[in-house]
């Protein structure tokens, strides 16, 4: 596979194109378990029928780990949301329609996101008395079986030609509470400085989803914490704010 047409690039890895594939390729440091659970991630997904990108290889490529997958051709629901701002309630419904699809399958192997977020909130830089607040509120959530995206975001939403959507980047995906995702998702709009479209979804999510506007806000101090472990420094200290579980009563 040719490596010389970079479509994309992120931290410790970039993406190729080469006609109809894509290879993304990790940097040396990038945990080898960390890239075949996302390769198996994806792999179980695809079981669900949903439109994701279909994996072809796993394989190294100049020494470096690379998944290859399906080239998905169109714009991301960013993109045209930045180029259509006249369609933002349009584009807007349309996302919220995906996660509710995405919401609506089981895939029983998937990790549990309760197990995730409880070993991430062990390691947040937190003290101990909120760990131990935030421990117990997560313990008393609802126990669901929900396919959770992890990373649901207009970026990971592709739109073909066609009309399609497509979901893209399921490295954090996971089976449980789908107020959690959606929790996740209005706090990455909020760390993006999009507090309108923040409240937008949230409120669209809600009402399509027959959800509580409470019962999220259950859940954004866990996922706070529990995002604030990625290391990422810009957004730690924002995101440990919100971590506080009384900022959510």
């Amino acid at each position: 596979m040719k490596l010389d047409n970079v479509i994309a690039e992120r931290q410790h890895k970039k993406i190729y194109r080469d006609g109809n594939l894509v290879a993304k390729v990790f940097d040396e440091s990038f945990p080898k378990s960390d890239i075949l659970n996302e390769a198996l991630n994806q792999a179980r997904v695809e079981e669900t029928g949903l439109n994701i990108p279909k994996i072809e290889e796993v394989t190294k490529i100049d020494g470096k780990w690379a998944i290859i997958s399906d080239y998905i051709e169109g714009k991301t629901l960013k993109e045209l949301m930045d180029e259509n701002p006249d369609k933002i309630d349009e584009y807007m419904n349309l996302f919220v329609d995906v996660q509710l699809k995405i919401l609506s399958k089981k895939c029983p192997l998937l990790k549990r996101i309760k197990d995730k977020m409880q070993d991430k909130i062990s390691q947040a830089d937190l003290d101990a008395t909120t760990r131990y607040e935030l421990h117990t509120r997560l313990a008393s959530m609802k126990k669901h079986n929900k396919v959770c995206h992890g990373d649901f975001n207009p970026s990971n939403v592709i739109i073909t030609p066609d009309g399609t959507p497509y979901v893209i980047d399921w490295s954090h995906a996971t089976q449980g509470n789908g107020a959690a995702d959606a929790a996740r998702t209005y706090l990455l709009f909020m760390l993006n400085g999009q507090k309108d479209l923040a409240e937008k979804y949230i409120k669209l999510y809600c009402l399509k989803s027959d959800t509580a506007r409470q019962y999220i806000n259950n859940w954004m101090p866990i996922v706070a914490a529990s995002q604030s472990v990625k290391g990422n420094p810009e957004e730690r200290e924002l995101l440990l704010s919100w971590a506080n579980v009384f900022d959510y009563q």
